[in-house]
């Protein structure tokens, strides 16, 4: 089961001097962020490891060219592992390609059925690479589109940001980890990295001599000490555009959600009609998603989560699109860590594509402006969103 981790942390620090560094208003920095993504496809940042660019420097990889990408997401949660294999047929016997390890990006060419069933999963479905196939429910889908970062903060004053790039490496800023997560980064000796569509707080920006424009990287709910520096051209800046509100005009009292454990689906109603429908995962123990007529009681745009109990354990930061629906912190929110939505995986919360946990976040009530991005409340019959979560077989 979820569990917030501690009370609001945030952490704001000015600007960094430098000589090109100057305050952005915020209508350039909104206009900027709403067609930052539209200019990168005309001019597009290209990087390699290690090496900076002569204009605008930035460390990102190079990773493949395409549309649509696959990241090999199985050491998300289990840091220890993360080889998974290749193969040349969509079929779980078929010869081996090669292995494949963490974080290792592939083109998603397309999505096949297995040739053949395998009775140990319900997942069938196989990702077609340039070198082989690859079970999907191991690939997280993601893009490659870098930004255009800005060279100082807009008004002085911190953002949300979402990650649009496959990964982007973090750089520690503080002297000894303060996080679970990070000690098992240290511990495994792995580099801390962030993932695409991951949201965070940046609360400052520095220009190296270099010319590369790095983003001071924060958690703005639930930190327990953690910062890092990170590429700027990693992130999006979030605009209020993103958490406008889906269908506003709506009885609250009308909108409902229906989470199915038995189908692992989740449904979003207005009186009797569906405007919404996506497969979802829940939680693998058996009460550990609590059964019955809950409700919305605190959102986030992004904050820290963890479990610790005897089965398992985690801590996890940059949990976007997070609609809580039960003070045991049971949450509808985005997962990264795998994508093999309609079987149970959670530790207790309703996992969701980072799309699906999007619109429902916007869709549900009350609904959360961008500043601060996050509002709880406890009035439960007055605008809020009711969930039902049923098992019906």
């Amino acid at each position: 089961m979820c569990q917030l981790t501690s009370s609001p942390f945030t952490v704001i620090l000015g600007c960094m001097s430098s000589s090109n560094n100057r305050s952005v208003s915020r209508r350039d920095f909104l206009k900027l962020a709403g067609l930052g993504l539209g200019a990168m496809a005309f001019r597009p940042l290209t990087s390699r490891p290690g090496i900076h660019s002569r204009n605008n420097a930035i460390l990102l990889p190079d990773f493949p060219q395409a549309d649509l990408l696959g990241r090999n997401c199985t050491a998300d949660t289990n840091l220890s592992g993360g080889k998974i294999e290749l193969k040349v047929r969509p079929d779980v016997n078929s010869a081996l390609v090669r292995d494949v390890y963490r974080d290792e990006v592939f083109p998603w060419l397309k999505e096949v059925s297995a040739e053949n069933i395998d009775f140990n999963l319900p997942n069938q479905r196989w990702v077609e690479t340039p070198e082989g196939y690859i079970h999907s429910l191991y690939l997280q889908p993601c893009r490659n589109l870098p930004n255009t970062p800005f060279s100082a903060l807009p008004e002085g004053r911190g953002f949300w940001a979402e990650v649009t790039v496959p990964y982007v490496d973090l750089y520690m800023d503080n002297p000894s980890p303060a996080s679970g997560w990070m000690r098992d980064h240290v511990a495994y000796g792995l580099q801390p990295r962030l993932y695409y569509s991951q949201i965070m707080w940046i609360d400052n920006i520095r220009v190296m001599d270099s010319g590369t424009i790095q983003y001071h990287v924060n958690e703005r709910y639930g930190n327990p000490g953690d910062l890092f520096w990170a590429e700027g051209a990693a992130f999006r800046p979030l605009t209020d555009e993103d958490v406008s509100p889906i269908n506003p005009e709506v009885a609250p009292a009308t909108k409902k959600i229906i989470v199915n454990l038995s189908y692992q689906t989740l449904t979003c109603k207005e009186g009797d009609h569906e405007v919404y429908f996506c497969r979802v995962s829940t939680g693998v123990q058996e009460g550990s998603t609590p059964l019955g007529d809950l409700a919305v009681w605190r959102k986030a745009i992004s904050i820290r989560m963890g479990a610790n109990t005897v089965a398992s354990s985690y801590d996890l930061p940059g949990i976007s699109w997070t609609t809580l629906i039960s003070g045991e912190g049971v949450a509808i929110h985005a997962a990264t860590s795998h994508n093999d939505f309609g079987t149970v995986r959670s530790h207790g919360c309703v996992n969701c594509k980072p799309e699906d946990a999007k619109w429902i976040f916007r869709w549900s009530q009350p609904t959360v402006p961008l500043e601060p991005g996050n509002l709880e409340w406890h009035d439960w019959s007055s605008g809020s969103t009711h969930v039902i979560v049923e098992d019906t077989f």
